[in-house]
């Protein structure tokens, strides 16, 4: 049996980014956070491989898809680039095939103080919840893992993130590397997320492989959605969505039994 391994790369819960100057391609702050961001992930995916996986996936996952620097990654693994046009977004490539998920980069959500880069999806809402929880990208997409019964064994990026995940699942392996404090973050030297990350993911694969019944998320019986966008017009717009209830004017609800119709809502919504 194959086992591997599935890499979901965002980039403002990368080492020491602390402005969106930093995560925009194009912009001249960009390029050493686009070189900080393709060493944490190889060093994600030599941790993989080192703790047994037999093939690493990468999905870059931020903004134009088009961040990771390919020729800086081993040479064995697969880069999906660009974006797919599904509702699986940010996990575009993920099937019931994998062995298990690592989330590199992520960061915390709307409506949340742990990052000054803190948002879910897009910075058009200030607030999505799933059956009351705040939802980071971060939750969003460890249950579209769970929507294909894939353990999530590791997650790195800011420490709001990194405690949230732990809240899913307590045994999801954490890389915490930096700190939002106001308009600013504190983090750890580069080098050391790198050598954090790469040491981090050889254990997690490990055990996940050994064990993937401790990492998997279960996924809920039913969905209540509600996002709150920061322009009344973005809620109007939803409502006509099927399914989906303004409940005020910057406020809309959408439920469901299925996770499916949750992540449709979000392409079309969100």
């Amino acid at each position: 049996m194959m086992h591997r391994i599935f890499i979901s790369a965002d980039i403002e819960g990368t080492c020491g980014i602390a402005h969106w100057d930093e995560t925009e391609l194009g912009k001249a702050e960009y390029e050493p956070f686009r070189r900080q961001m393709t060493r944490e992930v190889a060093a994600a995916c030599a941790g993989a491989t080192a703790g047994g996986s037999d093939g690493v996936f990468v999905k870059d996952a931020h903004d134009s898809a088009r961040n990771l620097i390919p020729a800086e990654l081993p040479e064995d693994i697969q880069i999906f680039r660009g974006w797919g046009s599904d509702i699986h977004s940010m996990m575009s490539g993920l099937d019931a095939s994998f062995s298990g998920v690592i989330f590199t980069g992520y960061h915390s959500s709307s409506n949340t103080d742990f990052s000054p880069l803190a948002h879910t999806m897009n910075l058009e809402n200030c607030s999505v919840r799933i059956n009351g929880i705040q939802a980071s990208e971060m939750v969003i997409n460890c249950l579209v893992a769970g929507y294909y019964d894939v353990p999530v064994l590791m997650i790195t990026g800011d420490l709001g993130v990194c405690e949230a995940a732990r809240r899913m699942n307590p045994n999801i392996y954490i890389v915490p590397v930096q700190t939002g404090k106001g308009n600013g973050t504190i983090s750890i030297h580069p080098n050391e997320a790198v050598r954090r990350i790469r040491e981090t993911a050889e254990e997690a694969v490990r055990e996940g492989l050994a064990h993937p019944e401790k990492f998997k998320i279960e996924l809920p019986n039913h969905f209540d959605v509600e996002v709150e966008f920061r322009h009344h017009a973005k809620a109007r717009r939803a409502s006509f969505y099927p399914g989906v209830r303004q409940t005020g004017a910057r406020t809309v609800a959408f439920s469901s039994d299925a996770y499916y119709d949750v992540l449709r809502f979000f392409m079309f919504c969100l």
